[in-house]
């Protein structure tokens, strides 16, 4: 499998943030209904939380560990 280029990775980026950016909306719509008709915050609620507390993780990590190899 040869390397991704500059393009190659801007375009499959691109493509990863709408994935995600669809993915959050869905969940956040999903959560709302469940909302109202059961009125207790479900599984599409946990996971919207759970997903965007994982993404902050490894952001924080990733920087903290990229800041600390410039150093």
């Amino acid at each position: 499998m040869k390397k991704m280029d500059e393009m190659e990775m801007s375009i499959s980026l691109k493509a990863i943030k709408g994935a995600w950016a669809y993915t959050i909306l869905f969940l956040a719509v999903w959560g709302v209904i469940d909302y109202i008709q059961t009125g207790r915050f479900g599984f599409p609620f946990f996971l919207l939380i759970t997903q965007n507390l994982v993404f902050m993780a490894i952001q924080t990590f990733l920087t903290w560990k990229l800041g600390k190899d410039e150093k």
